[in-house]
């Protein structure tokens, strides 16, 4: 493992790396929510009439190569099922529960019942997956244009909670960097390959419940995934239940920043948890972020009931994606002048 000295520079959050990242010596942490808001894509989830749409049985290509398309999808386009395990069985906006941010009227709440292969019961953990929709929207952003992600999550009290030990609740990045392979064989002998890496850092939040043996009382704690090997490490005890922030950047040097706090006020340099390579890799390109539920898969229980609120994207360097933007938009208000136009006619029409 390196060794990392945080320090605090104007206030100005600094990490000094020693070990075999000393060649990286300074790297400097963008905290979760700096730069500019990319609203296109992200959730408020203010929208009453916000839908779900399942579209057929569940994917479950990680467990069992099954895409089983087409993907479910959100009715405003910005959500999509996960391709490896499927979408959470019960996604509803609901009224925000108290202590969540000032003027929001409505949240996600997410559960998931029969999460794992369809009818395939293994009564072990599983989990489905909420994909934030930025790889159609924006495709992948380079980690130079520091982009970054924040999401606000509701605990409930512990008595609502899965009776499980162990993993309920994720909040995860889709990063990629450039991996080197090599093949034997050939008349020239081995050969190199670069192929893109697709690797998913985030974090956990576990649960652990009095009913379990030595557990004398119900509590929570968060995880992250992960350190240089990819092993998920605990970073943090959750002193309290109810709404909290999490964030995660990503910065020119391939690494990983993650933060928590309890609330939803915005993020400081005090929520700094960690930072970390994951899988000992560097990251390269941001691909987008998105969220697990997980339960014990018997086909009955239902995993614990977590509202999630204002997922968004920053980007600092953001004047490439923010034309991006403004060309998407300006496309699709093309787009939709036909229709319009072919409205009006047909009213203006049937009044003669």
């Amino acid at each position: 493992m390196p060794r990392t000295i945080v320090l605090f520079l104007a206030g100005t959050l600094v990490l000094v790396v020693a070990g075999p990242w000393a060649n990286l010596a300074i790297a400097q942490v963008v905290v979760p929510g700096t730069g500019t808001l990319i609203d296109y894509v992200g959730d408020d989830f203010e929208d009453p009439e916000w839908e779900f749409v399942p579209n057929g049985a569940k994917s479950s290509r990680e467990q069992d190569g099954q895409l089983r398309a087409p993907l479910g999808y959100s009715t405003n386009r910005r959500w999509d099922e996960g391709p490896e395990r499927g979408y959470p069985d019960l996604l509803k906006v609901i009224a925000t529960p108290p202590g969540g941010l000032p003027g929001s009227e409505y949240s996600l709440l997410m559960r998931t019942q029969q999460s794992g292969v369809p009818g395939r019961i293994t009564n072990d953990v599983q989990q489905d997956d909420l994909i934030v929709d930025c790889m159609t929207r924006l495709g992948t952003i380079p980690v130079s244009e520091l982009p970054n992600c924040v999401a606000r999550v509701y605990l409930p009290p512990p008595e609502h909670w899965e009776n499980r030990s162990g993993p309920h609740f994720g909040f995860r990045a889709s990063l990629s960097t450039t991996r080197q392979t090599s093949s034997r064989g050939g008349m020239f002998g081995s050969q190199t390959q670069s192929t893109a890496e697709p690797y998913w850092p985030g974090m956990w939040i576990h649960f652990r419940s009095e009913t379990d043996r030595g557990v004398e009382s119900d509590s929570a704690f968060i995880k992250v995934r992960g350190d240089q090997k990819g092993r998920d490490f605990k970073v943090l005890e959750i002193q309290e239940y109810g709404w909290w922030t999490l964030g995660m950047s990503f910065t020119p040097d391939g690494m990983v920043h993650f933060f928590a706090s309890p609330g939803v006020d915005r993020l400081t340099a005090a929520d700094h948890i960690t930072s970390q390579y994951p899988y000992s890799f560097r990251a390269e390109r941001f691909r987008t972020f998105f969220f697990n539920v997980c339960n014990r898969y018997d086909g009955r229980t239902w995993s614990t009931p977590l509202v999630i609120d204002e997922a968004q994207l920053y980007v600092v360097n953001a004047s490439r994606v923010t034309a991006l933007v403004e060309k998407q938009q300006q496309q699709q208000q093309r787009s939709e002048q036909p229709t319009a136009t072919a409205r009006g006619t047909k009213k203006s029409t049937s009044k003669r």
